[in-house]
């Protein structure tokens, strides 16, 4: 943060009530960064259930602020006081580690209320805990497959012409999926050339750099003998964006791609399959890595974990993530992308 220059404002969301988030959120406010203003966007039933277990959580002066709350009278607030936006404001019993229908529904509610303030522009970015993608769709939104997605359609973006992405910033590798939460067979059906060429695209354009598509088979199908939609399918793709004047190669055989990336040769691994690129990030980074949703409205960032339901309620969680996104969500926010190496195109 510049000198004099006022800290961010960061939309935290609680994720699922019964997991990690309530107690991670705590941790955040307790951590009190000078570079950032965190505002809690989680029902105070579940930040007060977990109180108890978060060391010097006493100390904390929670302060109830309304959906209507302007970015001035947020910023004016004490330095010692920790806002909480309750979009649910209903009392009731939180059972850590068993997500019912409620916490379903306060995932959600506590999820668009920090959209809204970000798009508002009360905040300078929203950064979310995990949800329970299983307890959404079962108990509130069936089809639900992850905040990426529901974000990128609240905003009005298109997964196909390809508006939206999801990636991830690590310490020293950086990674774009093609498909997401998508179950394996389903992917690789959809894997299209034009879905290809459109993630290039929407990868250069938010982010830039040099791009390495990742091919689908193993050694990207060697000229064939091992499956031919490298050649057929994601070739085409790479090339009609390399004749636009973007900066990709590919497909790269993705056994070694990410350590190409990691010793500089590229900036960005775009993988085509969640798992593909995914296992790469969390065997290098687990913990320190930023999810990013590219092409927003709004700086969306989230931890790179999962609820944690089996230690949730019990003191356990590590919050190190969530300071770790915030640290670099604060980066986006005063434009420092990640890294890239100026290709002079």
């Amino acid at each position: 943060m510049a000198p004099g220059r006022p800290a961010p404002l960061l939309a935290v969301t609680q994720g699922d009530a019964a997991g990690v988030g309530p107690e991670i959120l705590l941790e955040l406010a307790l951590a009190g960064a000078a570079r950032y203003r965190p505002i809690l966007v989680a029902e105070r039933t579940a930040l007060d259930a977990v109180a108890a277990t978060v060391a010097g959580a006493e100390r904390l002066e929670l302060v109830s602020v309304a959906p209507e709350i302007d970015r001035e009278r947020l910023a004016s607030l004490e330095p010692s006081v920790v806002p909480v936006l309750d979009p649910v404001g209903e009392r009731r019993k939180i059972s850590f580690g068993i997500s019912g229908a409620a916490d379903a529904a306060g995932a959600i509610a506590c999820l668009d209320a920090g959209l809204a303030l970000a798009r508002a522009g009360t905040v300078d970015a929203l950064v979310t805990a995990p949800v329970s993608k299983l307890s959404i769709a079962r108990h509130h939104l069936p089809g639900f497959r992850g905040h990426t997605d529901y974000l990128a359609q609240a905003c009005g973006l298109e997964r196909y012409g390809r508006d939206y992405l999801m990636a991830f910033i690590c310490p020293d590798l950086q990674v774009a999926l093609v498909t997401t939460h998508l179950p394996l067979a389903e992917a690789i059906r959809e894997m299209s050339s034009d879905a290809i060429a459109d993630a290039i695209r929407c990868l250069d354009r938010h982010a830039g750099g040099r791009i390495a598509v990742a091919g689908l088979n193993p050694h990207a199908g060697e000229g064939g003998l091992m499956g031919h939609e490298d050649d057929e399918v994601v070739s085409p793709a790479v090339e009609s964006c390399r004749a636009e004047g973007l900066a990709v190669s590919g497909p790269e055989s993705a056994d070694s791609l990410f350590a190409r990336c990691r010793r500089g040769e590229f900036d960005w691994a775009l993988a085509l399959l969640h798992d593909q690129g995914l296992i790469a990030v969390k065997t290098l980074a687990f913990g320190e890595a930023t999810n990013w949703t590219l092409g927003l409205p709004v700086i969306r960032t989230s931890v790179d974990h999962g609820t944690a339901f089996e230690i949730a309620g019990r003191g356990a969680a590590d919050a190190r993530p969530i300071l770790a996104v915030c640290e670099t969500t604060c980066d986006l926010i005063e434009g420092r992308l990640p890294r890239r190496t100026d290709t002079g195109s």
